[in-house]
Protein backbone atom coordinates (compact mmCIF):
# COMPACT_ATOMS: atom_id res chain seq x y z
CA UNK A 1 0.00 0.00 0.00
CA UNK A 2 1.38 3.35 -0.99
CA UNK A 3 1.61 6.28 1.39
CA UNK A 4 -0.93 8.07 -0.73
CA UNK A 5 -3.51 5.25 -0.34
CA UNK A 6 -2.87 5.11 3.42
CA UNK A 7 -3.44 8.85 3.68
CA UNK A 8 -6.73 8.66 1.69
CA UNK A 9 -7.97 5.71 3.79
CA UNK A 10 -7.16 7.53 7.07
CA UNK A 11 -8.81 10.74 5.80
CA UNK A 12 -11.97 8.92 4.69
CA UNK A 13 -12.15 7.02 8.01
CA UNK A 14 -11.73 10.28 9.95
CA UNK A 15 -14.43 11.95 7.83
CA UNK A 16 -16.82 9.02 8.37
CA UNK A 17 -16.24 9.01 12.13
CA UNK A 18 -16.61 12.80 12.29
CA UNK A 19 -19.88 12.82 10.37
CA UNK A 20 -21.22 9.93 12.50
CA UNK A 21 -20.31 11.85 15.67
CA UNK A 22 -21.92 15.09 14.43
CA UNK A 23 -25.08 13.29 13.28
CA UNK A 24 -25.39 11.62 16.66
CA UNK A 25 -25.01 14.99 18.45
CA UNK A 26 -27.65 16.69 16.27
CA UNK A 27 -30.07 13.77 16.73
CA UNK A 28 -29.59 13.75 20.50
CA UNK A 29 -30.12 17.55 20.68
CA UNK A 30 -33.35 17.26 18.64
CA UNK A 31 -34.81 14.57 20.88
CA UNK A 32 -33.87 16.33 24.11
CA UNK A 33 -35.31 19.69 23.01
CA UNK A 34 -38.49 18.29 21.50
CA UNK A 35 -40.73 17.04 24.26
CA UNK A 36 -43.36 14.69 23.00
CA UNK A 37 -46.67 16.24 23.95
CA UNK A 38 -49.66 14.03 23.39
CA UNK A 39 -52.90 15.94 22.96
CA UNK A 40 -55.26 15.77 25.94
CA UNK A 41 -58.05 13.54 24.75
CA UNK A 42 -60.09 13.45 27.95
CA UNK A 43 -62.44 10.57 28.46
CA UNK A 44 -65.05 8.86 26.35
CA UNK A 45 -67.98 6.91 27.76
CA UNK A 46 -70.62 4.69 26.20
CA UNK A 47 -74.00 4.40 27.91
CA UNK A 48 -73.12 7.25 30.25
CA UNK A 49 -75.15 7.98 33.36
CA UNK A 50 -74.46 11.14 35.35
CA UNK A 51 -76.23 11.91 38.61
CA UNK A 52 -76.85 15.46 39.80
CA UNK A 53 -77.41 16.23 43.44
CA UNK A 54 -79.30 19.03 45.12
CA UNK A 55 -78.09 21.33 47.90
CA UNK A 56 -78.89 18.65 50.51
CA UNK A 57 -76.77 16.06 48.67
CA UNK A 58 -79.76 13.96 47.63
CA UNK A 59 -80.35 12.79 44.08
CA UNK A 60 -81.99 15.56 42.07
CA UNK A 61 -81.68 14.49 38.43
CA UNK A 62 -80.05 11.97 36.13
CA UNK A 63 -78.52 12.50 32.69
CA UNK A 64 -78.37 9.40 30.51
CA UNK A 65 -76.59 9.46 27.16
CA UNK A 66 -75.55 7.03 24.49
CA UNK A 67 -72.08 8.64 24.43
CA UNK A 68 -70.26 11.23 26.53
CA UNK A 69 -66.92 12.73 25.56
CA UNK A 70 -64.71 15.24 27.31
CA UNK A 71 -63.45 17.89 24.91
CA UNK A 72 -60.90 20.45 25.85
CA UNK A 73 -60.40 20.59 29.56
CA UNK A 74 -63.80 21.62 30.81
CA UNK A 75 -66.41 20.63 28.24
CA UNK A 76 -68.46 17.42 28.05
CA UNK A 77 -70.50 16.59 24.95
CA UNK A 78 -73.35 14.06 25.18
CA UNK A 79 -75.29 12.36 22.37
CA UNK A 80 -78.80 10.86 22.53
CA UNK A 81 -79.57 12.53 25.84
CA UNK A 82 -82.35 11.85 28.36
CA UNK A 83 -82.73 13.91 31.55
CA UNK A 84 -85.03 12.68 34.34
CA UNK A 85 -85.76 14.32 37.66
CA UNK A 86 -85.80 12.06 40.71
CA UNK A 87 -89.22 11.18 42.14
CA UNK A 88 -88.27 12.95 45.38
CA UNK A 89 -87.89 16.28 43.52
CA UNK A 90 -91.58 16.21 42.55
CA UNK A 91 -90.78 17.55 39.06
CA UNK A 92 -92.59 15.31 36.55
CA UNK A 93 -90.58 16.34 33.47
CA UNK A 94 -88.48 14.25 31.11
CA UNK A 95 -86.22 16.06 28.64
CA UNK A 96 -84.50 14.46 25.67
CA UNK A 97 -82.35 15.78 22.83
CA UNK A 98 -79.95 14.71 20.12
CA UNK A 99 -77.01 16.28 21.96
CA UNK A 100 -76.07 18.25 25.05
CA UNK A 101 -73.12 20.32 26.19
CA UNK A 102 -72.06 20.75 29.80
CA UNK A 103 -69.23 23.04 30.87
CA UNK A 104 -67.36 22.54 34.12
CA UNK A 105 -68.41 25.06 36.72
CA UNK A 106 -71.76 25.76 35.04
CA UNK A 107 -75.11 24.31 36.07
CA UNK A 108 -76.79 24.89 32.70
CA UNK A 109 -77.04 22.03 30.24
CA UNK A 110 -77.24 23.23 26.63
CA UNK A 111 -79.47 20.86 24.67
CA UNK A 112 -79.72 20.90 20.90
CA UNK A 113 -81.23 18.97 18.02
CA UNK A 114 -84.86 17.88 18.38
CA UNK A 115 -85.19 18.91 22.02
CA UNK A 116 -88.37 17.60 23.58
CA UNK A 117 -89.65 18.08 27.14
CA UNK A 118 -92.60 15.96 28.27
CA UNK A 119 -94.79 15.91 31.36
CA UNK A 120 -97.99 14.07 32.18
CA UNK A 121 -98.72 16.70 34.85
CA UNK A 122 -97.50 19.74 32.91
CA UNK A 123 -98.98 23.19 32.58
CA UNK A 124 -102.61 23.45 33.69
CA UNK A 125 -102.34 19.84 34.89
CA UNK A 126 -102.52 18.50 31.30
CA UNK A 127 -100.14 16.40 29.26
CA UNK A 128 -97.59 18.90 28.00
CA UNK A 129 -94.96 18.69 25.28
CA UNK A 130 -92.39 21.35 24.44
CA UNK A 131 -90.34 21.09 21.22
CA UNK A 132 -87.49 23.34 20.14
CA UNK A 133 -84.15 23.05 18.32
CA UNK A 134 -82.22 24.50 21.29
CA UNK A 135 -82.88 24.70 25.02
CA UNK A 136 -80.81 25.69 28.03
CA UNK A 137 -81.81 23.79 31.15
CA UNK A 138 -80.70 24.61 34.68
CA UNK A 139 -81.64 21.34 36.38
CA UNK A 140 -80.95 22.63 39.89
CA UNK A 141 -83.29 25.61 39.64
CA UNK A 142 -85.70 23.76 37.27
CA UNK A 143 -85.53 26.58 34.67
CA UNK A 144 -85.70 25.90 30.92
CA UNK A 145 -85.06 28.74 28.48
CA UNK A 146 -84.65 29.29 24.76
CA UNK A 147 -84.61 32.17 22.29
CA UNK A 148 -85.35 29.80 19.39
CA UNK A 149 -88.69 28.86 17.89
CA UNK A 150 -90.72 26.71 20.29
CA UNK A 151 -93.81 24.53 19.81
CA UNK A 152 -95.92 23.79 22.87
CA UNK A 153 -98.81 21.36 23.18
CA UNK A 154 -100.88 21.55 26.37
CA UNK A 155 -103.66 19.00 26.21
CA UNK A 156 -105.60 19.79 22.99
CA UNK A 157 -104.18 23.32 22.75
CA UNK A 158 -101.08 24.15 20.76
CA UNK A 159 -98.92 27.25 20.67
CA UNK A 160 -95.87 28.40 18.76
CA UNK A 161 -93.62 31.24 19.76
CA UNK A 162 -90.12 32.60 19.51
CA UNK A 163 -88.44 32.29 22.87
CA UNK A 164 -89.64 30.79 26.12
CA UNK A 165 -88.86 30.79 29.82
CA UNK A 166 -90.34 27.91 31.83
CA UNK A 167 -90.21 26.95 35.49
CA UNK A 168 -90.62 23.17 35.44
CA UNK A 169 -91.10 22.91 39.20
CA UNK A 170 -93.85 25.52 39.34
CA UNK A 171 -95.37 24.57 35.94
CA UNK A 172 -95.18 28.18 34.83
CA UNK A 173 -94.51 29.24 31.24
CA UNK A 174 -93.64 32.61 29.70
CA UNK A 175 -93.53 33.01 25.93
CA UNK A 176 -91.34 35.83 24.65
CA UNK A 177 -92.60 36.85 21.18
CA UNK A 178 -94.46 35.89 17.99
CA UNK A 179 -97.04 33.88 19.88
CA UNK A 180 -99.59 31.97 17.79
CA UNK A 181 -102.06 29.45 19.12
CA UNK A 182 -104.78 26.99 18.33
CA UNK A 183 -107.36 26.28 20.99
CA UNK A 184 -110.01 23.57 20.66
CA UNK A 185 -113.31 24.28 22.45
Amino acid sequence: MSPRNIFVTVALTAAALGSWYLARQVESDDTSNTAVESPHRGYYLKSARILGTGPDGGLLYEIQAKHAEQRGGDEIVFTDVLINYSPASDVPWIVNADSALLNQGEQRVRLSGHVRALSSEGFSGNDTEIRTPYLELDPVSYIAETDQRVQIRIGARSLTATGMLASLQENRLELKSNVNGKFAP
